[in-house]
């Protein structure tokens, strides 16, 4: 039996890092267009007047590829993928919180 080997890719970016319009293009593999649409879905939210001025804060890298796997894998529209993105933020603030809760109500019963 013959083993597969998986090679994976992964960028560490600080959350305080600035990223360009082109540079998220090329972290996501998609089109400068693409960028734009999210933008005015409101997924991401830039700094600067055009996308050539175009900053993203980190954490648009992981909601941008999100949304783009959204699409790819459920074949969801824009609109789709930004309310599923929205939703699946929900859903991991309120884990956050109910983790914090739960240590909260633990320590107390010690």
């Amino acid at each position: 039996m013959s083993q597969r080997r998986q090679t994976v890719q992964g960028i560490l970016i600080e959350e305080s890092v600035e990223i360009t319009t082109g540079e998220l293009c090329q972290a996501c593999a998609v089109r400068r267009e693409w960028l734009v649409e999210l933008v005015e879905e409101g997924v991401l939210e830039p700094e600067g007047l055009v996308p050539e001025q175009w900053r993203f804060p980190a954490e648009s890298l992981r909601r941008a590829r999100i949304v783009r796997r959204l699409q790819r894998d459920l074949g969801l529209n824009l609109a789709g993928a930004a309310l599923a993105l929205e939703l699946l933020e929900e859903n991991e603030a309120m884990r956050a919180r109910l983790a914090r809760l739960s240590a909260t109500h633990a320590a107390d019963h010690d």
